[in-house]
């Protein structure tokens, strides 16, 4: 992509929550079940309402999803925590409590961590000696 915005940082990083949030869970290597499976016959299954599944991502959607979480290396780890604490859909205020920052900062380092990203993806060094609100403010 030749020119990134804030909103598809903002979107890649939350469909690579999606992703991993849909992969299997990891278990303990030997974990089993050594009853064999049943198999519901017709009769069993009159009357009950069917169990929908969503697809599991493919190799591609995954391969994007390790591309993009290797874009929180390039922020401040209590940054990176917050930016994908809100690509996981938590509210604010668990994430304020965690981190013991307010409402307003962590609002403002999320702001600031998505566009640290973009200036990285579009090819900018992020300038050490100006403030947040530059970064924030160039990057849109």
């Amino acid at each position: 992509m030749a020119d990134w915005t804030r909103t598809t940082v903002e979107d890649r990083i939350e469909t690579a929550a999606e992703v991993f949030r849909a992969l299997p869970d990891v278990r303990p290597q030997g974990f089993a079940n050594a009853w064999p499976e049943y198999f519901h016959s017709f009769g069993d299954k009159v009357g009950q309402t069917p169990q929908a599944r969503r697809p599991r991502p493919g190799p591609r959607a995954i391969t994007e999803a390790e591309a993009t979480l290797l874009w929180l290396r390039w922020l401040e780890p209590q940054d990176a925590r917050l930016v994908w604490l809100r690509a996981n859909r938590t509210a604010w205020k668990p994430i304020c409590w965690e981190l013991g920052i307010s409402r307003a900062t962590a609002n403002r380092r999320w702001e600031y961590g998505l566009s640290v990203i973009t200036w990285r993806l579009n090819g900018k060094r992020v300038p050490a000696k100006r403030s947040m609100d530059h970064v924030i403010q160039r990057a849109r």
